[in-house]
């Protein structure tokens, strides 16, 4: 009877018992093995470094960036990444942005050196990649915008919550019957209106969108709230002059009564009176003689 290849392979892998032999070594426990990609059976990498086990050796790589050259010591069972933050250090390139080239070929972050065929002596091309540094640099210009947003929708929210105690406390000082001081609420109508300013300069999306426009609802609620207050001052003022008037005419039993304005008089025209044709004759003839001596011609 023929049995199966893996199966034969894999017989000496998974026993029930916790140690077995491997490879001529004694006290190898199954749990502490795996099997790589390629098909290795080796011991498990140790995330631990308090625990015991096997010292792990260290090899020197080179990495080439542009025109120099950088000797790096590290692990001989650690990951691309890994080896990408070390030159982060001494390259000042992000580990983001790197591309490592190992035998024209670049690895990926999560891949291990030993796997790819690293050793002690290699050779590595370090590359930045520019289009990831673009994109990176753009989102963080838009995490530190939105983190800008958030800080200013959170400091405003403070501020209205402190204004809606004021005005809250004048609507109650109105439902008491007492007169709302004027003033105070021209102020906190003024301070509302900045707000109001200060929340359509914040450029906010998604969530933080919804945060801003719940906050202009609550400040132009509380600048309708306090045009209501004024008006009824208003109304009360009329209401006052009103009595006020009423008890004058009371005290003095008597209906005040309007100046009258007197007719203007029209205005006499200069007439000159004709005398008789008569009167005027004797007024011309006093200053004449008459007389009957008719002088005579030739």
């Amino acid at each position: 009877m023929k049995m199966d290849p893996m199966k034969s392979k894999m017989k000496g892998v998974f026993m029930p018992a916790n140690k077995r032999a491997l490879n001529g070594r004694a006290n190898v426990n199954v749990e502490d093995l795996e099997i790589r990609p390629g098909g290795m059976l080796v011991q498990k990498r140790n995330s631990d470094p308090n625990q015991n086990s096997v010292p792990i050796s260290s090899i020197k790589v080179r990495v080439k960036y542009g025109s120099l050259s950088h000797q790096i010591c590290v692990s001989s069972q650690a990951s691309f990444g890994e080896l990408k933050k070390i030159l982060a250090e001494q390259t000042g390139v992000h580990p983001q942005d790197q591309k490592l080239i190992y035998k024209k070929k670049e690895r990926d972050s999560k891949a291990y050196l030993d796997n790819a065929g690293v050793k002690d002596g290699s050779k590595i091309v370090l590359i930045e990649d520019i289009t990831s540094r673009e994109r990176r640099c753009l989102e963080m210009l838009k995490s530190a915008k939105i983190e800008k947003a958030s800080k200013s929708l959170q400091q405003i929210s403070l501020e209205v919550d402190e204004l809606q105690t004021k005005v809250k406390a004048l609507e109650a000082t109105a439902s008491g019957g007492e007169k709302v001081a004027e003033i105070d609420a021209d102020n906190l109508t003024e301070i509302l209106m900045n707000i109001l300013v200060a929340l359509d300069g914040i450029a906010a999306e998604g969530d933080l969108k919804l945060q801003k426009g719940m906050q202009e609802r609550k400040v132009q609620k509380y600048i309708e709230t306090l045009d209501m207050l004024k008006l009824q001052n208003s109304k009360d003022n009329s209401n006052e002059d009103k009595i006020a008037m009423q008890q004058q005419e009371n005290s003095s039993g008597k209906m005040p009564t309007p100046m009258q304005k007197q007719p203007v008089r029209p205005r006499q025209k200069n007439t000159t009176v004709e005398l008789p044709i008569q009167q005027q004759l004797l007024r011309h003839s006093e200053s004449f003689v008459i007389t009957t001596n008719w002088e005579t011609f030739d």
